[in-house]
């Protein structure tokens, strides 16, 4: 357990002007169905073929905490990896998703899932054909973006890795299940969004199919904790979850 003195410096240079790169260095389209859908581009500084971190956003979108999202794309940068952010929605998505009540945007959700999962395909596809990939590619997905993580992730063998953040697996994709690649996740146990039983279900299916797993409980934190300017625990979430992409993700 890290003291609350060490994780206040941790997060002081996750938010200081030399760990925000700001802008990605580049902005591209994949296509998946009728979508033609946006992915930005942060990349390591390293002239070597690198392995590759695909984020998948909340609900809310990148837009409403862009920040946020930065600092793990800062530290995954800074130790070789290349990041990409995936805008998986389309126009109906966000609008949908923004107006609807509780139980339409579930509903929602569950029609939406296998589109989500084939556009993340998509992107893995692109990242792979570059020529600066090292061939190993993970997912990190937040709340709406984990369950797309981890459809993704049990439908292609491709993803080396995957990470989550307070989310689970589409119910429906939960009883196909025959693959999962190394995974962690973590949650809040205070997190009254998802429950933290989503999370543990989810390890456990890892566990189930014989993957390598990790569940990281965080006592009293409630949903989207680690996007705390504040909260010491926001550096020891990007710092768990940069570790294990560089262990897993290595060639």
């Amino acid at each position: 357990m890290i003291s609350r003195r060490t994780a206040l410096a941790a997060i002081a240079v996750l938010l200081s002007p030399v760990a925000a790169r700001g802008a990605p260095g580049e902005q591209f389209s994949v296509t998946s169905g009728h979508d033609c859908l946006p992915v930005s581009r942060y990349a390591a500084a390293a002239d070597a073929k690198r392995p590759a971190v695909i984020v998948l956003h909340g609900a809310r979108a990148i837009e409403l905490k862009p920040r946020a999202y930065e600092r793990y794309a800062d530290a995954l940068t800074a130790r070789g990896i290349d990041t990409y952010f995936l805008h998986y929605m389309t126009p109906a998505d966000t609008a949908m998703l923004a107006s609807a009540a509780r139980e339409d945007r579930v509903a929602y959700e569950k029609t939406r899932y296998d589109g989500w999962a084939d556009a993340v395909a998509a992107t893995v596809t692109a990242v792979l054909g570059r020529s600066d990939s090292s061939g190993r590619v993970g997912l990190l997905g937040f709340s709406l973006g984990s369950y797309i993580a981890a459809e993704a992730a049990a439908r292609d063998n491709r993803v080396a890795a995957l990470a989550v953040l307070y989310g689970g697996i589409p119910a429906a994709m939960a009883a196909k299940v025959k693959h999962l690649p190394p995974l962690i996740a973590l949650h809040g146990e205070a997190d009254k969004n998802v429950s933290i039983s989503e999370g543990r279900e989810l390890v456990a299916l890892g566990k189930s199919v014989g993957a390598a797993t990790e569940f990281v409980p965080y006592p009293g934190k409630g949903h989207g904790f680690d996007f705390s300017d504040t909260d010491p625990m926001t550096a020891d979430a990007i710092n768990r979850i940069t570790r294990f992409f560089q262990a897993k993700l290595a060639a």
